[in-house]
């Protein structure tokens, strides 16, 4: 008994740190309604979201509150995204940060569109990507037109934006 009760301590123990606002991913993966929210999600999960979203382009944003290159794209995120708001679905994917950061930094540039929380960075591996910020375009049909890894102009989007629209 006394065995049992130290290893399941001890396993506790190594467990690490949780947040005290981090929730279950959701079960479905329905876009979150509040920009601030940050569910968890796994890669089946955004692949579920992107499908759901299909019948409308989709800018995918890779980010992390601690990344400089994510700094230096957010200010252009943030126009580029209220200039097609209501045409383009802007998702963006905060990675191997803390939420509260996260959240400071989504109001700090304010981002208007929703965004999810992968702690690990599972997405962004799970789809090939090294580094970030990562940026990616999907069409009205959900195939992917445009990657970029790296801070993205505005020009830039801007013009692959155009040519799913």
């Amino acid at each position: 008994m006394r065995r049992g009760l130290a290893l399941l301590l001890l396993l506790a123990a190594c467990a690490g740190p949780t947040e005290p606002d981090a929730r279950p991913s959701p079960e479905g993966a329905l876009l979150p309604e509040d920009r601030l929210e940050l569910p968890a999600y796994d890669l089946a999960q955004y692949r579920a979201m992107i499908q759901e979203l299909e019948g409308t382009p989709v800018v995918v944003n890779i980010w992390g509150s601690w990344c400089p290159p994510c700094r230096v794209e957010a200010p252009d995120l943030a126009d580029v995204s209220a200039a097609y708001e209501g045409r383009v679905q802007f998702v963006g994917i905060d990675i191997l940060d803390e939420r509260q950061a996260a959240r400071d930094f989504i109001l700090e540039f304010d981002w208007q569109y929703p965004h999810i929380f992968d702690p690990t960075g599972a997405i962004r591996d799970g789809l090939g990507y090294i580094g970030q910020p990562v940026t990616i375009v999907h069409d009205a049909q959900g195939a992917v037109t445009f990657e970029w890894t790296g801070a993205v102009a505005e020009a830039q989007l801007t013009e692959e934006i155009e040519k799913v629209l």
